[in-house]
Parts: structure tokens; sequence; C-alpha cells
């Protein structure tokens, strides 16, 4: 067994940049209203590469990943780039997943042709909502003709298509929502990303909320939402394989999987995290500095632009394989996780579980939430998790 066999090994690119900050989002990005020197952050980002290439050398890369921010700012040449980099640092097959985030914009839709020539072959666009009011309540810079007509040029352009979701919005009804899903499967894309609006730190919407002038939908008309997802999505052969993802058979996000079945990843650029197996066995968590000028800076300085890279002990990586694990349809390898954490499930923790519906086994070996466990899912981990 190769040190990287277990989980797969992937490469995580974190593009900082978008058009504008979205009320909700609470990832790592920034809007600059000059131009940024792309030349310079695709060196930067391959600096970094080189770096993590010498921790982790020998590697086959099962994928790559263009996320933010908004990667579909990035010129076709910058992603050239950074693909022609991983591949001379590590082993880069022809089946190897290579996945970008793009808004569905009028100006980046004329960039996935040059996308796709740089080897680009799975496209994954921030629909967000097939609303136009809607669209603007969430500070989306498209339109829904625009979304349309964006996941059509996608689909003749790449192979795989993915597009996100947001729902469980404010006065949003169950019956709209069966409607929009429903419209989005007739999209014919293979892979779809549902996600429930919540409030995080730091947004827009967190202060709207804490001002009283933004009202959440109520907690069970969402869970009622979350349900209709799962109903209509299994229906319609895109089903569930992990809390928050459908996709039709053999469509799953390899990367995503990467993460969830707990394998390692670089993670290079502005606030990027990754997760490294060294040679001698180490579990390594990675970070970077999120400021991009920052960041930039400290790897022109030092070489690379990491703030943190600690050593996992086995709890750690017990606790993190169970945060990530059990989010997939499939569950989680229980002997993997006694493994890595040197430790059992609580026998009667386990048993509760079971008893009150919340989880069950696949096989001999396996674990995973059932359907009633999955909008309890924190819980059930916090329940496992517990000695």
């Amino acid at each position: 067994m190769t040190v990287s066999s277990v989980g797969g090994f992937g490469i995580y690119v974190h593009w900082p940049f978008c058009l504008a900050k979205c009320p909700y989002c609470d990832f790592n990005s920034h809007v600059r209203h000059q131009p940024v020197s792309q030349e310079h952050y695709a060196k930067a980002l391959a600096t970094e590469l080189a770096r993590y290439a010498e921790m982790v050398p020998g590697r086959t890369v099962d994928s790559i990943f263009f996320g933010g921010g908004t990667p579909s700012l990035m010129e076709p040449k910058t992603v050239e780039t950074i693909l022609n980099e991983v591949a001379r640092l590590w082993h880069l097959p022809d089946t190897a997943e290579i996945s970008m985030e793009a808004n569905p914009t009028s100006v980046e839709t004329t960039r996935f042709v040059g996308y796709r020539s740089a080897g680009v072959n799975r496209l994954s666009v921030g629909i967000q909502a097939l609303d136009d009011k809607e669209l603007k309540i969430l500070g989306r810079q498209h339109s829904v003709s625009e979304a349309i007509q964006a996941v059509e040029i996608a689909r003749k352009t790449f192979p795989r298509i993915s597009f996100d979701l947001i729902y469980a919005r404010p006065n949003q009804t169950l019956k709209a929502w069966e409607q929009e899903l429903n419209q989005a499967i007739d999209l014919a894309a293979d892979h779809l990303s549902m996600y429930q609006l919540t409030i995080e730190s730091g947004t827009m919407f967190q202060r709207l909320y804490a001002a009283g002038k933004l009202e959440m939908l109520d907690p069970d008309l969402a869970a009622d939402m979350f349900d209709l997802t799962q109903e209509i999505t299994a229906a319609r052969g895109l089903p569930a394989y992990e809390v928050s993802n459908h996709a039709a058979p053999d469509a799953q996000c390899l990367h995503n999987l990467i993460y969830w079945r707990y394998g390692d990843y670089v993670g290079v650029g502005p606030g990027a995290h990754g997760r490294l197996t060294l040679e001698d066995g180490t579990k390594l968590a990675t970070s970077t500095e999120k400021h991009p000028e920052t960041w930039l800076g400290l790897v022109e300085t030092n070489g690379h632009g990491a703030i943190s890279e600690d050593r996992l002990v086995r709890d750690e990586q017990g606790d993190e394989l169970l945060l990530m694990g059990m989010r997939l349809h499939e569950g989680i390898d229980v002997p993997r996780y006694e493994q890595l954490s040197g430790r059992q499930f609580n026998p009667q923790r386990l048993l509760n579980l079971q008893e009150n519906g919340m989880v069950e086994w696949v096989s001999n070996t396996r674990l995973r939430a059932t359907q009633t466990g999955f909008p309890l899912l924190n819980a059930v981990i916090a329940e496992l998790a517990s000695d």
C-alpha cells in the first residue's frame, strides 16, 4: 500500500478574487477594483506547489480543483501554467479530474473554451437560484437567462458539468422550491449541489439578521425542503451521495470525495487548507495566509505562504475522518477509523443511535447515517465521537 492509496490525492488551488462579495458568503474572497497581476499569482502558486512536491513526492494526482473566490476570473493561460506545473511535479494521468468553479456571467462564459483547452474537464457553475429577484437578493451578478446560457455552453464544452443552488431562502415556499429544483434537473447537469441558506459569521446577511432586517425561513419548512430535495433528486436519477451533493451514476465529484474519504490534498493559494500524509506516516494539516497580497509577499520572500503546519495526533485524525466520512451516503469504514484514532465507538452510544434510527450498518465494516440521521448529522457525529 502506498502512502497516498487510501482516499486518493488531490490538489486544491484557491483563487481569492471576486467581482463582488455575495452577502451570504464567508469564503476567503476579496474584491479588487484594479486588475491583479495574474503572472505574479501564477508564479507564486507554482512556487507553493513545488514546495509541497518536496514534502509529498512521487504521488499520482487523482484530481485538481480550482476554487475561490471566482476562479473563472483567471485567464486560461494562468490555469494552463498551473496545470503544467502540477504535471511537472507529480504524475498527472489523463484520467485525472480537473474541476473549476465558474460564475455564469457573460464575460466569464467567453473563457469556457479556453479553460477546456487548458485541460479543465469538469465545470461547476455557481447559479444559486433560477429566479431573477432571488438572484438580486443573493447579490449575484448574473441573470437567469445568463445562467441557462452558461449551462448550455458548458454542456457543449466540458465532458462533465455541475451547478449549485441555494434553498431555504427568505420567504421561499415548498412549491416554489419544487418547481425550481425540477427546472434545474431539466437543465441536464449530471451533478447538483444544493445548500441550505445559513447565516455565517462576518457576512452581510449576518449583520442584517442581527439588526432584524433579514428573516430566515422557519426551520421546520427548511427541513421539509431538505426532505423534498432527497425525494425529487432520487426519483429523477440524481440521488444524494453526500448531504448536499447529488449525482447521476459515476458522476460524483472525485475531488470532493477525496475530502470526504479523508484522503490527501495539497492546498495552495490564499487561505487554502491541506491534509498531507508524509513518508513517515505523519498526517499534516496545513493552512496559508488568507489576505492575497500578504500571501503573495510571503511566497515571494519565504517560498510559501503557509501560516500553520500542524501534526495531527490519532484522536484528531479519527475525529476528522468521522466528521467528513459520515457526510457520505456510503458512510465510513469503521476498521480504518479504529486504526487512525486508536479507539472504538462506545457500544452503548452506538446502539442508542441504531435503535433511534439515526445510523445503520451498510456491511460488516461500514457505518452510515440514515435518512433520519442526516438532518441531525452534527449531533450524530458528536455522539459517535464521545467516549
